[in-house]
């Protein structure tokens, strides 16, 4: 039901901006990726994983606009093994060249005056989600819109892009790859 709820929302919005702290959505990971994501969940997500890759066409959509902002703990927390992690990393490299697509790493490095408390996502101007643990809170006053507007700027600022946040990718990406 979330992921129909997602796919609509992704059909009626032109721009996206995500702020991921702590894991790669599922709009940029790789099958083994999405699969330990889902990990905790009892049964067979066989479907759930398909239809999460179903969705990562919006992506090709030219006449929609992501700008994706990740932490590097969200894109250095292991979740899945290294030679996996490493293809995860360069799925992100690859979909950073898409034309409507921007890629933002915010390294831990130097002073960083603020402290994110959630991933979120913002739809056009009118919308803010924020997953929680527990579910997903929707935001829709243009005030609590706007506060967001604001630390996704600021953390935007922090972050590197293009071929300086592909160089990093591709760092980290032999890091996993390489013997401890």
């Amino acid at each position: 039901h979330k992921q129909q709820e997602l796919a609509s929302l992704e059909s009626s919005s032109t721009e996206f901006r995500f702020f991921l702290l702590s894991m790669i959505t599922g709009l940029l990971s790789t099958p083994e990726y999405i699969r330990a994501s889902l990990a905790h969940l009892e049964g067979d997500q066989s479907r759930l994983i398909a239809r999460k890759l179903s969705r990562q066409e919006v992506l090709y959509d030219t006449s929609k606009k992501f700008t994706f902002l990740l932490s590097e703990m969200a894109v250095r927390w292991p979740l899945i093994a290294a030679p996996a992690m490493a293809m995860q990393l360069d799925r992100l490299a690859s979909i950073s060249r898409l034309p409507n697509v921007r890629i933002g790493v915010i390294p831990l490095k130097g002073l960083m005056p603020v402290a994110p408390m959630d991933t979120f996502t913002i739809y056009d101007t009118s919308l803010v989600t924020i997953e929680t643990t527990s579910g997903v809170l929707a935001l829709r006053d243009s005030k609590d819109v706007a506060i967001h507007l604001e630390s996704y700027s600021t953390m935007e600022s922090y972050a590197l892009f293009g071929q300086e946040m592909r160089n990093l990718l591709e760092r980290w990406s032999d890091d996993f790859r390489s013997p401890a």
